[in-house]
């Protein structure tokens, strides 16, 4: 139960729930449900906690190994010349990824722009690329260029294969190997769902695929789409092999704090072609200035374990709530987690729009905003978007998004916090307007 003081100021239960702070009613048996579902849930929170301090004692030390001071804060202008900052914030990302070197910049827009200039960067005419987990979400297809897409790999003269999933969601490392030749150049590993209705890979199993590729052709670059999976699991995608790992500074490794930015990290070949692609030729990591980019990437990273927790655990919640509820989910509660994204089923766009508006109500910023799905850059459908976010687009906030097409899956990702996170989870939930006619322990098929 969530508790709001009373008119007197007491503390004290309010039976319609806790939106009564936003002028919203939920109604009890809602409420008795979430709480019943966050009691269920307690030994899966306790999990995320365990991994959570497992990395953030990884973090510190690497902070004091780096020996990061107040003087790496300070920021560059110009052509950002001699950053020690910049410079240190690489050390720790290639060191808490498992690599070589790392590339960091706020300069790299996206996760999408990460994993476009790793790609761009080492891909020629006439090499292969394949991706390893089925189409690809819809802002890397045009990266790809499957539609014709001005300035994209296949434009570019480099011949693309995706290998289909099996009819569980899985990789077919079988199919994988069979469709590796010499020309194949590098093999994509992208390890959550974007928007399709499948498993998040962990990485033990991208590690299995990982040794299937190089032990059939050594010379084959494997690539690690690492976004919404920082910190989620006790080691990072170098620790299994990858050549090279991409991701965002508003997801998971920027802790909430980092304003932007994204990174590559990897081989030390590899970093420096991804580096050429950002910049230029000739010029490569040595330029990029900071500006006040230092303080809140380090200050990020420092608390992005505790941050990744609470999303983890939010997640978690939401899919047994609504599970209890009667939606499908994926994952399922109980299974492990190796992303902080939970997808949730609702069947209509009126439900996916009343989910959104949910979460939207619940936010800090823009409480008062509408969500209205709209076609996006690089998105191939319309797509309804939530969050009042500090940092806006920000995934490790709590956000929601999801396509405007069937069977009208939701994505639920972040939240700084559990209270926060329930919030949301009953005021979605009672907009979508499902509420439990009795209070049962037992979860619907």
């Amino acid at each position: 139960m969530v508790y709001i003081p009373g008119p007197d100021g007491s503390d004290r239960p309010d039976s319609r729930g806790p939106e009564n702070a936003l002028g919203l009613s939920v109604p009890e048996a809602l409420v008795r449900t979430l709480d019943h579902a966050s009691a269920v849930c307690a030994p899966f929170f306790q999990r995320a906690e365990e991994i959570s301090e497992i990395n953030q004692a990884k973090v510190l030390r690497a902070f004091q190994r780096s020996r990061v001071g107040e003087i790496h804060l300070q920021g560059t202008t110009g052509y950002g010349y001699g950053d020690i900052g910049r410079e240190a914030l690489e050390v720790l990302f290639a060191e808490l990824m498992g690599t070589e070197q790392a590339l960091v910049r706020t300069q790299i827009v996206s996760g999408t722009h990460a994993l476009a200039i790793g790609l761009l960067g080492n891909l020629s005419a006439g090499d292969e690329l394949i991706c390893a987990a089925g189409r690809p979400y819809d802002t890397l297809l045009k990266v790809v260029g499957t539609g014709g897409e001005a300035g994209s790999l296949i434009r570019q003269g480099v011949v693309y294969r995706e290998i289909p999933l099996t009819g569980s969601g899985d990789m077919d490392l079988d199919s994988l190997t069979e469709a590796l030749s010499p020309k194949t150049k590098i093999v994509l590993f992208q390890r959550s769902k974007g928007y399709q209705w499948r498993p998040s890979y962990s990485l033990s199993r991208i590690g299995q695929g990982i040794r299937a590729v190089k032990g059939a052709f050594p010379h084959v670059i494997c690539m690690v789409d690492n976004c919404y999976g920082e910190f989620v699991e006790p080691l990072e995608p170098g620790a299994y092999g990858a050549d090279l790992v991409a991701g965002s500074l508003i997801k998971n490794p920027g802790g909430t704090l980092a304003l932007n930015g994204g990174y590559l990290a990897g081989k030390g070949d590899l970093v420096e072609n991804s580096a050429i692609r950002l910049t230029a030729p000739g010029v490569g990591r040595e330029v990029g200035a900071s500006l006040n980019f230092n303080r809140w990437a380090f200050h990020g990273l420092f608390i992005a374990p505790v941050m990744v927790a609470q999303a983890v655990k939010g997640a978690v919640l939401a899919a047994r709530f609504f599970q209890e509820l009667g939606y499908p989910v994926l994952p399922l509660p109980e299974e492990p987690r190796s992303d902080i994204i939970q997808a949730v089923r609702l069947g209509t766009p009126e439900a996916l729009k009343a989910f959104c508006l949910g979460i939207q109500k619940a936010s800090p910023l823009n409480s008062n905003f509408t969500p209205v799905p709209d076609l996006l850059p690089g998105y191939a459908d319309e797509v309804i978007m939530a969050g009042g976010t500090f940092i806006q687009g920000s995934s490790i906030e709590l956000s929601a998004d999801g396509p405007m097409r069937p069977p009208y899956n939701v994505f639920l990702q972040g939240g700084m916090g559990l209270g926060h996170i329930k919030t949301g989870l009953a005021l979605a939930a009672s907009l979508v307007g499902h509420v439990p006619a009795r209070h049962s322990g037992s979860s619907p098929e």
